[in-house]
């Protein structure tokens, strides 16, 4: 491709990106196809000679985009967001344009620095203490796995990675019975094997980790001859919004010397909102902490701010230093690639630059105080309607709710039906979760540009859709 088509092309696909956001509203948020719809539409061999870019483009717009669910549609209120601000999205377009391939400051000192600078600006909004330093890794899942490791390696004196697993006592973890799969995923990755993950009952409003049982659970496992080697605590966990008592469980895992994580991938952007930060209570004793600015701040995916109070433990589990990666004649650097599993990095940080530059803290904290207060409005109105109740009440602007009909003995599929026919409509787009044990349907809000109108109009669906013929 010749420059001046480049530019042509460049200049057409970001009209058309503009136009599509424009009329997100008039398309259903979840993709309506069916499974084998997409891969039946595309070509069994690759083509032998190049073709036009007017054909792939109309191919793109005729066979791709009938199999995209929404994620930047005002209102998707599944999952978590995967926002994508107009000024991160530019951001990324001069990444695409440069690509760098940042693994060491020599290959991309713009990148590095900046880098260090951006988390610096994540680390004061959040209210971290200066003694944290930051890293960007590609998702809470990668800092979470590298979290695991760095709590195995000091767990065993750092003689994991040289001896293995099979020469050292046998580890344990501790975390809730509400966080993330992902820390299951880095169980296993880690060799430290899913029996070795110790899950502690919940209690209270938040559904937090039960501090005693987490204590006794220590105990026993010393008094047995194992390893405890590390504490997994959430913050705004993915089902319902979980929290831990974070001060207390911090205390408990110093008193028995062991590595506290703390995974706040969704919640931690509200804390740039002062007052949304007793959720946290105490995070300034653990030893790390991660949250996706890709979620709820507007950075393009993907991005995830990992702090940690002694980067060295980090580095000193993973760094590998062969010739052809040191940088000679400059000391105290810092080659992140020693930070994260991925020896390749790509230059994440510059979106950061551009949204917080774009918007300011105070535009993106106003964003998501509304987006609470428009959670806890429907959530309210669902509560006084008879045939609903909320199972969860709201952390920040996530709740659970379940359609309760009198006379129905068979709910949780009546809510599964739910939730099935308001995606097929397609005029929002809802999930599920259980809730001791019941079914129940999650609400968040966070995408970018969701407004009050598109959450008002989510409990018109909601209610209309329930109270349809077959759900009497």
């Amino acid at each position: 491709m010749k420059w001046d088509e480049f530019s042509r092309w460049g200049t057409r696909i970001s009209n058309w990106a503009s136009s599509y956001h424009k009329t997100l509203r008039e398309r259903p948020v979840r993709a309506q196809t069916k499974p084998g719809d997409i891969i039946n539409a595309l070509p069994l061999s690759p083509p032998e000679d190049g073709e036009e870019m007017e054909k792939i483009f109309a191919d793109f717009e005729a066979d791709v985009m009938p199999g995209i669910t929404h994620w930047q549609h005002p209102r998707f209120f599944a999952y978590f967001p995967a926002n994508a601000a107009p000024p991160s999205m530019l951001a990324e377009f001069l990444v695409t344009t440069l690509a760098q391939q940042c693994m060491l400051w020599q290959t991309s000192p713009a990148a590095t620095e900046m880098e260090t600078r951006m988390l610096e600006w994540l680390r004061q909004a959040i209210g971290l203490p200066q003694e944290f330093s930051g890293v960007i890794q590609d998702s809470a899942s990668s800092a979470t796995l590298v979290a695991v490791l760095t709590m195995r390696e000091r767990a065993l004196d750092w003689q994991g990675n040289k001896k293995g697993l099979a020469a050292n006592p046998r580890l344990r973890v501790y975390c809730s019975s509400e966080v993330h799969t992902s820390i299951d995923r880095a169980i296993w990755v880690s060799g430290i094997g899913q029996d070795n993950l110790v899950r502690i009952a919940t209690k209270g409003e938040l559904r937090g980790m039960d501090p005693e049982e987490l204590e006794a659970a220590i105990k026993a496992d010393l008094a047995a001859g194992l390893k405890p080697a590390g504490i997994i605590a959430c913050t705004g966990g993915t089902g319902s919004g979980s929290a831990d008592d974070l001060a207390s469980i911090i205390a408990i895992g110093k008193k028995y010397d062991l590595y506290i994580h703390v995974d706040a991938a969704w919640a931690g952007a509200a804390m740039i909102c002062p007052e949304f930060r007793t959720l946290w209570k105490g995070v300034e004793g653990a030893d790390s902490v991660v949250f996706n600015p890709h979620k709820w701040m507007g950075a393009q995916f993907d991005c995830s701010a990992h702090f940690l109070k002694n980067p060295d433990s980090l580095v000193k589990t993973l760094a590998i230093q062969p010739e052809y990666l040191k940088t000679h004649g400059h000391d105290g650097l810092i080659n992140y690639s020693e930070w994260s599993v991925p020896l390749g990095r790509r230059f994440r940080a510059l979106k950061i630059w551009f949204l917080i530059r774009y918007y300011g803290l105070e535009a993106l904290r106003n964003r998501i105080r509304n987006h609470v207060s428009w959670s806890k409005s429907l959530a309210q109105r669902l509560a006084k309607q008879p045939d609903f109740t909320i199972t969860t009440g709201p952390v920040l602007s996530l709740f659970t709710f379940r359609y309760t009909p009198s006379g129905k003995h068979n709910l949780d599929e009546i809510n599964q039906q739910l939730v099935n026919r308001i995606n097929d409509e397609g005029l929002l787009y809802l999930t599920q979760t259980r809730v001791d044990g019941q079914l129940v349907i999650r609400f968040q809000v966070g995408q970018f540009d969701v407004e009050e109108e598109d959450v008002i109009a989510a409990f018109d669906i909601i209610a209309s859709t329930a109270r349809e013929e077959i759900f009497q």
